[in-house]
Protein backbone atom coordinates (compact mmCIF):
# COMPACT_ATOMS: atom_id res chain seq x y z
CA UNK A 1 0.00 0.00 0.00
CA UNK A 2 0.90 3.37 -0.79
CA UNK A 3 -0.78 6.61 0.06
CA UNK A 4 1.99 9.76 0.32
CA UNK A 5 0.42 12.31 2.18
CA UNK A 6 0.96 15.52 0.64
CA UNK A 7 1.71 17.50 3.75
CA UNK A 8 2.99 16.28 7.42
CA UNK A 9 2.40 17.81 10.67
CA UNK A 10 5.35 17.87 13.09
CA UNK A 11 5.32 18.19 16.97
CA UNK A 12 8.87 19.34 17.73
CA UNK A 13 9.85 17.47 21.39
CA UNK A 14 13.44 18.46 21.28
CA UNK A 15 13.46 20.82 24.14
CA UNK A 16 11.75 18.76 26.72
CA UNK A 17 12.28 15.03 25.77
CA UNK A 18 15.44 16.11 25.09
CA UNK A 19 16.56 18.63 27.72
CA UNK A 20 15.20 15.79 30.60
CA UNK A 21 17.43 13.14 29.89
CA UNK A 22 20.73 15.17 29.87
CA UNK A 23 23.09 14.65 33.10
CA UNK A 24 24.08 18.33 33.15
CA UNK A 25 21.79 21.15 34.27
CA UNK A 26 21.12 23.03 31.42
CA UNK A 27 20.80 26.94 31.39
CA UNK A 28 17.70 27.92 31.24
CA UNK A 29 18.37 31.11 29.38
CA UNK A 30 19.79 28.61 26.87
CA UNK A 31 16.64 26.81 26.50
CA UNK A 32 14.60 29.34 26.35
CA UNK A 33 16.79 30.86 23.21
CA UNK A 34 16.57 27.38 21.98
CA UNK A 35 13.01 27.25 21.79
CA UNK A 36 12.83 30.99 20.33
CA UNK A 37 15.00 29.65 17.57
CA UNK A 38 12.71 26.54 16.44
CA UNK A 39 10.25 29.18 16.85
CA UNK A 40 11.84 30.62 14.10
CA UNK A 41 12.21 27.60 11.56
CA UNK A 42 8.30 26.93 10.56
CA UNK A 43 7.38 24.51 13.21
CA UNK A 44 3.66 25.02 14.50
CA UNK A 45 3.90 23.26 17.69
CA UNK A 46 6.89 22.93 20.06
CA UNK A 47 6.71 20.57 23.25
CA UNK A 48 9.18 22.81 25.78
CA UNK A 49 8.64 21.54 29.55
CA UNK A 50 7.36 18.62 31.47
CA UNK A 51 5.38 19.53 34.49
CA UNK A 52 6.86 16.68 36.57
CA UNK A 53 8.63 15.81 39.88
CA UNK A 54 12.22 17.48 39.78
CA UNK A 55 13.62 14.98 42.30
CA UNK A 56 12.78 12.39 39.43
CA UNK A 57 13.66 14.24 36.85
CA UNK A 58 16.09 17.22 37.55
CA UNK A 59 16.28 18.46 34.09
CA UNK A 60 13.42 19.91 34.25
CA UNK A 61 13.39 21.94 38.10
CA UNK A 62 13.41 25.03 36.09
CA UNK A 63 9.97 24.29 34.09
CA UNK A 64 8.22 26.99 35.26
CA UNK A 65 10.75 29.28 34.83
CA UNK A 66 11.37 28.58 31.42
CA UNK A 67 7.33 28.58 30.74
CA UNK A 68 7.64 32.11 31.69
CA UNK A 69 10.50 33.42 29.93
CA UNK A 70 9.49 32.57 26.50
CA UNK A 71 9.06 35.61 24.03
CA UNK A 72 6.33 33.75 21.88
CA UNK A 73 5.82 34.56 18.15
CA UNK A 74 2.23 34.00 16.53
CA UNK A 75 0.93 30.86 15.28
CA UNK A 76 3.22 28.72 17.16
CA UNK A 77 1.37 26.67 20.27
CA UNK A 78 3.62 25.75 23.27
CA UNK A 79 3.39 23.24 24.94
CA UNK A 80 4.22 20.67 28.14
CA UNK A 81 3.20 17.76 28.96
CA UNK A 82 2.29 16.23 32.14
CA UNK A 83 1.56 12.35 33.80
CA UNK A 84 -0.77 13.03 36.57
CA UNK A 85 -3.45 15.76 37.89
CA UNK A 86 -0.61 17.98 39.76
CA UNK A 87 1.37 18.15 36.56
CA UNK A 88 -2.08 19.08 34.49
CA UNK A 89 -3.24 21.81 37.44
CA UNK A 90 0.51 23.20 37.74
CA UNK A 91 -0.01 23.85 33.86
CA UNK A 92 -2.98 25.68 33.88
CA UNK A 93 -1.32 28.11 35.73
CA UNK A 94 1.75 28.97 33.84
CA UNK A 95 1.42 30.41 30.10
CA UNK A 96 2.15 27.93 28.13
CA UNK A 97 -0.68 26.63 25.93
CA UNK A 98 -2.56 23.72 27.70
CA UNK A 99 -3.94 20.86 24.81
CA UNK A 100 -6.03 17.99 26.28
CA UNK A 101 -4.48 14.36 25.98
CA UNK A 102 -5.18 11.27 26.97
CA UNK A 103 -2.34 8.89 27.73
CA UNK A 104 -2.20 5.44 28.31
CA UNK A 105 -0.13 2.80 28.10
CA UNK A 106 0.00 -0.56 26.35
CA UNK A 107 2.66 -1.90 28.86
CA UNK A 108 1.87 -2.10 32.49
CA UNK A 109 4.97 -2.67 33.90
CA UNK A 110 6.25 0.07 31.55
CA UNK A 111 3.33 2.05 32.93
CA UNK A 112 3.98 1.70 36.63
CA UNK A 113 7.53 2.55 36.35
CA UNK A 114 6.92 5.73 34.51
CA UNK A 115 3.80 7.15 36.29
CA UNK A 116 3.58 5.05 39.53
CA UNK A 117 0.55 3.96 38.12
CA UNK A 118 -1.19 1.02 36.79
CA UNK A 119 -3.35 0.61 33.29
CA UNK A 120 -6.24 0.29 35.29
CA UNK A 121 -5.53 3.50 37.25
CA UNK A 122 -4.34 5.28 34.44
CA UNK A 123 -7.61 5.02 32.79
CA UNK A 124 -9.27 6.41 35.93
CA UNK A 125 -7.10 9.11 36.29
CA UNK A 126 -8.23 10.00 32.54
CA UNK A 127 -11.66 10.31 33.39
CA UNK A 128 -10.24 12.90 36.01
CA UNK A 129 -8.10 14.57 33.46
CA UNK A 130 -11.30 15.06 30.93
CA UNK A 131 -12.91 16.43 34.02
CA UNK A 132 -10.28 19.01 34.64
CA UNK A 133 -10.46 19.63 30.81
CA UNK A 134 -13.79 20.35 30.37
CA UNK A 135 -14.13 22.72 33.85
CA UNK A 136 -10.97 24.59 32.68
CA UNK A 137 -12.47 24.59 28.49
CA UNK A 138 -9.13 23.05 27.57
CA UNK A 139 -9.66 21.53 24.02
CA UNK A 140 -8.91 17.56 23.89
CA UNK A 141 -7.35 16.92 20.58
CA UNK A 142 -4.87 13.37 20.29
CA UNK A 143 -5.26 10.11 22.38
CA UNK A 144 -1.28 8.23 23.45
CA UNK A 145 -0.76 4.40 23.08
CA UNK A 146 2.57 4.29 24.95
CA UNK A 147 4.91 1.32 24.32
CA UNK A 148 2.67 0.37 21.35
CA UNK A 149 5.83 -1.38 19.53
CA UNK A 150 7.29 -3.00 22.92
CA UNK A 151 8.50 -2.63 26.34
CA UNK A 152 12.34 -3.10 27.88
CA UNK A 153 10.69 -4.93 30.55
CA UNK A 154 8.01 -6.86 28.58
CA UNK A 155 9.04 -7.64 25.57
CA UNK A 156 7.13 -7.52 22.80
CA UNK A 157 3.42 -5.86 23.30
CA UNK A 158 0.91 -8.12 21.66
CA UNK A 159 -1.22 -6.13 18.15
CA UNK A 160 -4.12 -7.10 20.50
CA UNK A 161 -3.07 -5.78 23.33
CA UNK A 162 -2.62 -1.90 21.27
CA UNK A 163 -5.67 -2.47 19.28
CA UNK A 164 -7.75 -2.69 23.23
CA UNK A 165 -5.52 0.40 24.33
CA UNK A 166 -7.16 1.99 21.31
CA UNK A 167 -10.50 0.75 21.76
CA UNK A 168 -10.58 2.20 25.54
CA UNK A 169 -8.79 5.80 24.48
CA UNK A 170 -11.96 6.42 22.01
CA UNK A 171 -14.31 5.05 24.48
CA UNK A 172 -12.90 7.26 27.61
CA UNK A 173 -13.31 9.81 24.80
CA UNK A 174 -16.54 9.21 23.64
CA UNK A 175 -18.14 9.06 27.34
CA UNK A 176 -16.86 12.46 27.89
CA UNK A 177 -18.66 13.72 24.68
CA UNK A 178 -15.20 14.58 22.99
CA UNK A 179 -13.96 13.14 19.31
CA UNK A 180 -10.12 12.92 19.27
CA UNK A 181 -7.97 14.17 16.31
CA UNK A 182 -6.61 10.80 16.36
CA UNK A 183 -4.87 8.47 18.17
CA UNK A 184 -0.78 8.82 18.75
CA UNK A 185 1.01 5.49 19.10
CA UNK A 186 4.36 5.67 20.26
CA UNK A 187 7.17 3.43 20.35
CA UNK A 188 8.71 4.66 23.57
CA UNK A 189 11.51 2.48 23.98
CA UNK A 190 11.92 2.59 20.01
CA UNK A 191 11.12 -1.20 19.77
CA UNK A 192 9.35 -0.78 16.15
CA UNK A 193 10.17 -1.85 12.66
CA UNK A 194 8.70 -0.88 9.28
CA UNK A 195 7.07 -4.29 9.98
CA UNK A 196 5.93 -3.70 13.15
CA UNK A 197 4.60 -0.09 11.84
CA UNK A 198 2.51 -2.20 9.21
CA UNK A 199 1.17 -4.46 11.19
CA UNK A 200 0.14 -1.95 13.73
CA UNK A 201 -1.33 0.69 11.77
CA UNK A 202 -2.80 -1.75 9.60
CA UNK A 203 -4.58 -3.48 12.61
CA UNK A 204 -6.08 0.00 13.85
CA UNK A 205 -7.04 0.44 10.19
CA UNK A 206 -8.77 -2.48 10.08
CA UNK A 207 -11.10 -1.82 13.12
CA UNK A 208 -11.27 2.39 12.59
CA UNK A 209 -10.61 2.58 8.68
CA UNK A 210 -11.15 6.86 9.33
CA UNK A 211 -8.93 7.33 12.20
CA UNK A 212 -6.47 9.15 11.60
CA UNK A 213 -2.81 7.73 13.20
CA UNK A 214 0.29 10.02 14.48
CA UNK A 215 3.86 8.83 15.31
CA UNK A 216 5.97 9.13 18.23
CA UNK A 217 9.12 7.09 17.49
CA UNK A 218 12.11 6.51 19.49
CA UNK A 219 15.74 5.68 17.62
CA UNK A 220 17.08 3.63 20.52
CA UNK A 221 17.80 0.56 17.63
CA UNK A 222 18.43 2.54 14.68
CA UNK A 223 15.76 2.21 12.62
CA UNK A 224 13.42 5.44 13.49
CA UNK A 225 14.02 7.59 10.36
CA UNK A 226 12.52 3.70 8.27
CA UNK A 227 9.77 3.38 10.59
CA UNK A 228 8.89 7.18 9.64
CA UNK A 229 9.47 6.21 6.08
CA UNK A 230 7.19 2.67 6.16
CA UNK A 231 4.36 5.12 7.99
CA UNK A 232 4.63 7.52 5.35
CA UNK A 233 3.84 4.89 2.89
CA UNK A 234 0.85 3.77 5.25
CA UNK A 235 -0.57 7.81 4.93
CA UNK A 236 0.86 8.86 8.04
CA UNK A 237 0.73 12.58 8.55
CA UNK A 238 1.43 13.54 12.15
CA UNK A 239 4.80 12.89 14.01
CA UNK A 240 6.54 13.92 16.55
CA UNK A 241 10.32 14.56 16.23
CA UNK A 242 13.28 16.07 18.33
CA UNK A 243 15.98 18.50 16.87
CA UNK A 244 19.15 16.82 16.70
CA UNK A 245 17.95 13.98 17.91
CA UNK A 246 18.21 15.01 21.44
CA UNK A 247 16.62 12.77 24.00
CA UNK A 248 15.36 9.93 25.15
CA UNK A 249 13.51 8.28 28.15
CA UNK A 250 14.54 8.34 31.62
CA UNK A 251 12.49 5.68 32.76
CA UNK A 252 12.73 3.16 29.69
CA UNK A 253 14.91 0.81 31.38
CA UNK A 254 17.66 1.08 28.53
CA UNK A 255 21.13 2.87 29.43
CA UNK A 256 21.21 3.68 25.14
CA UNK A 257 17.64 5.17 25.39
CA UNK A 258 17.97 7.73 22.31
CA UNK A 259 15.33 10.91 21.62
CA UNK A 260 12.67 10.77 19.13
CA UNK A 261 13.58 10.59 15.24
CA UNK A 262 15.98 13.63 14.35
CA UNK A 263 13.47 16.63 13.07
CA UNK A 264 15.62 17.57 10.14
CA UNK A 265 16.23 14.10 8.83
CA UNK A 266 13.12 13.87 8.62
CA UNK A 267 12.33 17.34 6.98
CA UNK A 268 14.98 16.47 4.48
CA UNK A 269 13.85 13.16 3.61
CA UNK A 270 10.10 14.46 3.38
CA UNK A 271 11.07 17.38 1.28
CA UNK A 272 13.24 14.65 -1.40
CA UNK A 273 10.22 12.41 -1.22
CA UNK A 274 7.77 15.74 -2.14
CA UNK A 275 5.95 15.78 1.22
CA UNK A 276 5.26 19.41 2.14
CA UNK A 277 6.36 20.58 5.90
CA UNK A 278 6.22 24.09 6.30
CA UNK A 279 9.61 23.83 8.22
CA UNK A 280 13.06 25.80 6.37
CA UNK A 281 15.44 23.34 6.66
CA UNK A 282 18.26 25.74 6.94
CA UNK A 283 16.97 27.02 9.87
CA UNK A 284 16.28 23.81 11.10
CA UNK A 285 19.92 22.89 10.74
CA UNK A 286 21.48 25.50 12.52
CA UNK A 287 18.95 24.57 15.31
CA UNK A 288 20.79 21.14 15.47
CA UNK A 289 23.80 22.51 16.09
CA UNK A 290 22.85 25.34 18.77
CA UNK A 291 21.28 22.03 20.49
CA UNK A 292 24.37 20.15 20.05
CA UNK A 293 26.47 23.30 21.72
CA UNK A 294 24.15 23.43 24.31
CA UNK A 295 24.56 20.03 25.61
CA UNK A 296 28.07 19.89 25.32
CA UNK A 297 28.50 16.36 23.12
CA UNK A 298 27.41 14.72 19.83
CA UNK A 299 23.98 14.40 18.72
CA UNK A 300 23.00 11.61 16.07
CA UNK A 301 21.54 13.77 14.06
CA UNK A 302 22.63 13.26 10.41
CA UNK A 303 21.61 16.21 8.01
CA UNK A 304 23.02 19.07 10.24
CA UNK A 305 26.40 16.94 9.45
CA UNK A 306 25.99 17.10 5.47
CA UNK A 307 26.63 20.84 4.78
CA UNK A 308 24.43 23.06 2.79
CA UNK A 309 25.28 21.82 -0.68
CA UNK A 310 23.21 18.66 0.73
CA UNK A 311 20.33 20.09 1.94
CA UNK A 312 17.29 19.21 -0.57
CA UNK A 313 16.72 22.31 -2.93
CA UNK A 314 13.35 21.67 -2.62
CA UNK A 315 11.52 24.76 -0.44
CA UNK A 316 8.14 23.12 1.08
Amino acid sequence: MSDLPRVIHIHEEGPREGFQIEKAQIDTRLKVEFIEALAETGLRQIDCVSYVNPERVPGMKDADEVARSIKRVPNVRYTGLWLNKKGLLRALQLPLDVVGAIRITASNTFSVKNTGMTIERTIEEQRDWLAIYREHNVPVEWGYVMTAFGCNFEGEVPIDQVVKMTETLLSLAAENGVTLRGVYLADTVGHGTPLSMEQRIGALRDKWPDLRIGLHLHDTRGTGIANAYAALRLGVDQFDSSCAGLGGCPFAGHKGAAGNICTEDLVYMCHEMGIETGVDLGRLVECARMAERIVGHPLPGKVMRAGKDALASRKR
